[in-house]
């Protein structure tokens, strides 16, 4: 077997099992959460925007847990508290002792004896359990089948829109490094509330390339699936300034808009709108799927009513191929969507427009990254 279907060929058979928190003299921590398509309208909690873990001044660590209904919480793995607290709003509070020598360590939560993972770390992503409910026989275009496969690889780069080093996973086709030509690239994003690893994971990316490779349903082409957990104009900035930058400097990729596709679900299908509509001549493929801008915030069409109508003309010489995708009847974002179009089509830029049943689901979102590769740098 030659040596890129052999590296990594597994890598994402994996549940996570490490958490690790970097503590020394300077430690920077910080968290932004988003929930751009969060359809049930939940009261909010103090956890809401709770901060799970700080390093005090004195060199010791605290631990946050937001366990209202808990008897008892306790912190455990390579870290012990020495003091833990109850909160009136729920919120546990749990400190070690000082001066905790520099490293990085495992930890977990105790709830009622139970092990739980802190929630609001932001590896969970990495780790969320995961099973497959298929029928018995029968194996589906996103499985993994006997095919060759292609090169998952797990890369770092430096961002100077967020001033630190951020992740991103690449599949590339099998013998990619034996050939020499260069390839169109996607740039593939996750929803809200996830990170990097949504697509390939629980996405199954990687297979549904494979699969479709195989059958010489695609092209060959390099898919990058970066981490969008930040403000959608930060990431826009971050894609088309370092992102873009990074892949077509260190992947055998052509560098114009022509072999540029970027698609994305839910909150990153708001990131797609957002990279556009600020780079409206960096991609010439364009699939948004289960997402457009919130019919209740009016102020929102305001806005991009006047970005979409400067970055028209440039679009519409720039794009090959603009789809939105939807869940259905029972997608949560299928109301938004509808409007959202309408904007780009009162400016002449002209969209396709596709729906399967199956809501706000990754089952869809399968479906129309199956979809989608098909009809790309063809």
């Amino acid at each position: 077997m030659k040596q890129d279907q052999l590296i990594f060929r597994n890598l994402l058979n994996y549940s996570g099992r490490f958490r690790y928190l970097l503590l020394g003299t300077f430690f920077s921590y910080c968290v932004f959460s988003v929930n751009a398509q969060n359809f049930n309208n939940r009261p909010k909690t103090p956890n809401d925007d709770l901060v799970s873990f700080q390093v005090n001044d004195d060199g010791s660590a605290t631990f946050r847990l937001y366990a209202p209904d808990a008897g008892k919480v306790e912190l455990g793995g390579d870290v012990k508290a020495e003091k833990i607290e109850k909160a009136e709003n729920g919120v546990w509070t749990m400190t070690t002792a000082p001066d905790i020598n520099p490293s990085a360590y495992r930890y977990y939560f105790l709830v009622d004896g139970m092990k739980v993972n802190d929630p609001k770390n932001p590896m969970v992503p990495d780790f969320r359990p995961m099973v497959e409910i298929v029928p018995e026989g029968e194996t589906l275009f996103w499985q993994k089948k006997d095919v060759l496969h292609g090169l998952m690889s797990i890369v770092y780069y430096e961002s100077d829109a967020t001033h630190s080093t951020r992740r991103m996973f690449v599949w590339t086709p099998p013998g990619y490094f034996t050939g020499n030509e260069k390839l169109p690239v996607l740039y593939l994003l996750h929803g809200g509330g996830d990170n990097d690893t949504n697509w390939p994971g629980q996405g199954k990316g990687g297979w549904i390339l494979d699969n479709l490779y195989a059958e010489g349903k695609i092209v060959p082409m390099v898919v990058v699936m970066p981490d969008g957990s930040i403000p959608f104009h930060t990431f826009a900035k971050d894609l088309a300034n370092n992102i873009v930058p990074y892949v077509e400097s260190n992947f055998r990729a052509y560098n114009d808009a022509d072999h540029r596709a970027l698609a994305g679900l839910s909150m990153g299908g708001l990131e797609v709108l957002e990279t556009m509509i600020y780079y409206p001549d960096q991609f010439s493929y364009i699939n948004v799927m289960s997402s457009g801008w919130w019919t209740s915030q009016p102020e929102n069409y305001e806005k991009y009513d006047k970005l979409i109508k400067a970055a028209a003309p440039t679009l519409k010489s720039t794009l090959k191929y603009f789809i939105f995708t939807c869940g259905g009847s029972t997608d949560g974002a299928s109301k938004n969507t509808p409007p959202t179009r309408d904007l780009f089509t009162k400016y002449g830029v002209e969209s396709d427009y596709s729906e399967m049943e199956g809501g706000h689901t990754m089952y869809v979102w399968r479906h129309d990254l199956f979809n989608f590769t098909q009809k790309i740098f063809k």
